[in-house]
């Protein structure tokens, strides 16, 4: 059996379903109720990682552990190796982390304390243990419904900055493959898209998509910080705007991971869009 973490989300729901769907038995666990109806063969347990005590029920019977962080990336919360042992005491035998590629590439990022302190957490933790650090998401495009939907323009910065985000659903069949199967153990995979893209070309592909124009609104780097400072808590905001912008090579690379582990191409932007249109209609 399967405990899911963040199964309300971009990547657990589809990870729950996919595993559902391989006839496998799933716990999707979440803090609040699910706003989706749960296929044969899954339940639901709410429980918080940020505190442990709550995941005796969710990890019943579980082999495996999937984790995914939702809002503690600065901090705060139960230490991680309070999590870790939760899970081998209710014997759970493999974990699979949703990490960061700025784990690897930025090492020292603020915004990333929590996820590094998972990492050093589950490599310790005596489970068999992948981790996973996918680049940017293609969902990241949903903060632009508003602006497509009302004005048909996308507003961002660096219009012509290319980096290769991911389709939330491969990250999804990727950890399905981990949690399932051997020969993962004790790796690290980085996951993006099969080919770095520009907001200028996501919003072209979102056109397409819709079938209409959809112009560019560019903003510069400090209009963009006071837009997230509207939603985006202080220490995060000018290190996304640095990957943004100023991205290192190793954050513009496309990774064959992906492709590796799926045994065909990563999902493009293009065809993130093309399955999500109706959200920018």
């Amino acid at each position: 059996m399967f405990a899911i973490t963040g199964a309300s989300g971009n990547v657990g729901r589809p990870l729950v379903e996919t595993l559902a769907a391989a006839g496998e038995k799933v716990t999707a666990v979440s803090r609040n109720p699910l706003s989706y109806d749960l296929p044969e063969g899954a339940r639901h347990v709410r429980a918080d990682l940020a505190d442990p005590a709550t995941l005796g029920p969710a990890l019943d019977g579980a082999e495996a552990l999937f984790i995914l962080l939702a809002g503690e990336l600065l901090g705060g919360g139960a230490p991680a190796v309070d999590v870790l042992a939760a899970a081998k005491e209710a014997g759970v035998r493999r974990v699979v982390l949703l990490s960061s590629q700025i784990n690897g590439t930025r090492p020292d990022a603020l915004s990333h304390g929590r996820l590094r302190e998972f990492e050093e957490a589950v490599r310790s933790s005596g489970l068999d243990w992948t981790i996973l650090r996918p680049g940017g998401f293609a969902s990241n495009a949903y903060a632009w419904i508003e602006s497509v939907r009302t004005q048909r323009a996308v507003i961002a910065p660096f219009a012509d900055v290319a980096l290769p985000v991911v389709d939330p659903a491969d990250i999804s069949e990727v950890a399905a493959v981990v949690l399932r199967e051997e020969g993962h153990t004790g790796r690290t995979y980085e996951l993006t898209g099969p080919a770095a893209v520009t907001p200028r070309e996501q919003a072209a592909a979102l056109a397409e998509a819709i079938g209409e124009q959809v112009g560019f609104v560019e903003l510069t780097r400090e209009q963009a910080r006071e837009h997230m400072a509207q939603f985006m808590p202080e220490p995060v905001i000018d290190g996304t705007l640095d990957i943004l912008g100023e991205p290192l090579p190793a954050e513009q690379r496309v990774s064959p991971d992906t492709e590796k582990i799926l045994g065909r191409p990563a999902g493009s932007f293009a065809g993130w869009a093309q399955r999500n249109v109706h959200a920018f209609k």
